[in-house]
């Protein structure tokens, strides 16, 4: 099937309100392109190079997602135009890009990272962790930085039970956070989990946003310099 079609297939099991983030990283231009005639405009990078010559070669109303391990010396190069940073994985993270949004002359919005797999390689912060933090006097004086939700990754297993074990427990902080911190904050909606392999048990569990490579424009192929 064609990148269109492949779009309209899964969006036609996605319910409204659930964004698709279509994950670019690894893709020709001309593959995104095809993506954004159809109609398709947040895009989901992991490298920040990557990201910044796409942004420089491609339409300036594409939505540009962070999905990677995002470095903080890297936030400069795409505090400027970026969408949504989904890695947020520490406290010093949040204040560097708090940092580069301020000398951009912009909010950035972000993603808290939970790890929720029981796999080691996987980043993310614990739900004390960000309660701490969501707590502390520091956190306050951010004013460049605007928390959207929260993002997760599941193990990568074939056990079912597993996967959807993690994206409820991610549900669950969500709740919490949402309860004890961001009541009066409408713009704190946003459960990002779900990809090529998983995205329907996400759905099930209550993510909003999916962030699906794969499945729209094949298996992964490695760019040309």
């Amino acid at each position: 099937m064609s990148i269109a079609e492949n779009i309209d297939q899964i969006k036609s099991i996605l319910p409204e309100q659930v964004k698709l983030v279509a994950v670019s990283k690894t893709k020709a231009k001309e593959l995104i392109l095809e993506a954004y005639r159809h109609g398709q405009r947040a895009f989901g990078e992991n490298k920040v190079q990557e990201m910044s010559l796409k942004y420089e070669g491609l339409p300036k109303d594409i939505e540009w997602h962070f999905i990677g391990h995002l470095q903080s010396n890297k936030i400069k190069y795409i505090a400027p135009f970026v969408h949504l940073i989904h890695g947020v994985d520490s406290f010093k993270l949040l204040k560097a890009i708090d940092m580069e949004a301020r000398k951009a002359g912009r909010v950035i919005p972000v993603l808290f990272q939970f790890h929720i797999a029981e796999e080691e390689t996987k980043f993310g912060l614990s739900i004390d962790e960000a309660t701490d933090l969501l707590n502390s006097e520091e956190f306050k004086l951010l004013k460049n930085i605007q928390v959207r939700g929260v993002m997760g990754m599941a193990t990568y297993t074939e056990d079912e039970h597993q996967i959807r074990k993690e994206f409820a427990c991610l549900k669950s902080w969500f709740d919490l956070l949402k309860r004890s911190y961001f009541a009066e904050k409408p713009e704190f909606k946003e459960i990002s989990m779900g990809m090529s392999g998983d995205y329907p048990i996400a759905l099930e569990e209550g993510s909003t946003m999916v962030r699906i490579g794969s499945n729209i424009f094949g298996e992964r192929n490695y760019l040309k310099n």
